[in-house]
């Protein structure tokens, strides 16, 4: 079953409450948060007291991309306002951190997962594998939506597909970064379980048929 999470970073933040749940309606799996520090990427843009409003606001499945530096500083932080699941950047801390910062988010008994930019290779999460219960790769740089999908990402997905299938089959495969109806395919045949929409499903009148249409329905 394809999972499909909506970013919130492309809805209407006046009614933040309302379109979170109009996507949950419409048949959203998640509900995709970032959180950029305007310094792991070129962008500011919301922060823990949102995501507590939004843990008051919905009990959907919440999903926060950490995109900063060092985040053993706040994943803890962040688990308290009520993310459910916490990914973070592989390339945003030395090792014995993003191992530490795993243990936080395991102890506080939520999910936690690796992302990569597009540049990362596939092999540097070898060693993370099996603590996590969510890849996300990134199909455009982080840090703007509404970017282009790049496709040279494909083998990546593809082969992280086969890694968890060894070292951890239950672990979801996340995409973020250009999913449309055109490109989900693209990603669904190499393997993805999660996919990330932003423009595709909020910047639609029918929220409900987008979602099907990225879901493959």
């Amino acid at each position: 079953m394809i999972k499909i999470a909506p970013s919130i970073l492309s809805a209407d933040f006046c009614r933040l409450g309302e379109e979170v749940e109009d996507v949950l309606r419409a048949g959203a799996d998640w509900l995709h948060v970032d959180v950029m520090d305007g310094l792991f990427v070129p962008n500011i843009s919301i922060g823990i007291p949102v995501v507590q409003s939004l843990r008051k606001a919905t009990e959907g499945f919440l999903d926060v991309h950490l995109m900063i530096q060092k985040p053993h500083r706040y994943v803890e932080r962040f688990c308290q306002a009520g993310a459910d699941l916490v990914v973070f950047h592989v390339e945003a801390d030395e090792p014995q951190d993003i191992f530490a910062a795993l243990e936080t988010v395991k102890k506080a008994g939520k999910q936690v997962g690796l992302s990569l930019k597009p540049k990362t290779p596939a092999g540097v999460l070898a060693p993370y594998l099996p603590m996590l219960d969510t890849v996300l790769v990134m199909t455009v740089e982080p840090g703007f939506g509404g970017q282009r999908f790049m496709a040279d990402q494909l083998p990546k997905i593809a082969a992280l597909r086969k890694m968890l299938d060894e070292a951890n089959p239950g672990c979801a495969l996340e995409v973020d970064g250009g999913i449309d109806p055109d490109t989900a395919p693209l990603v669904r045949d190499a393997g993805a379980t999660v996919l990330v929409a932003g423009s595709a499903v909020y910047g639609k009148a029918d929220r409900a048929a987008a979602i099907a249409a990225i879901r493959g329905e």
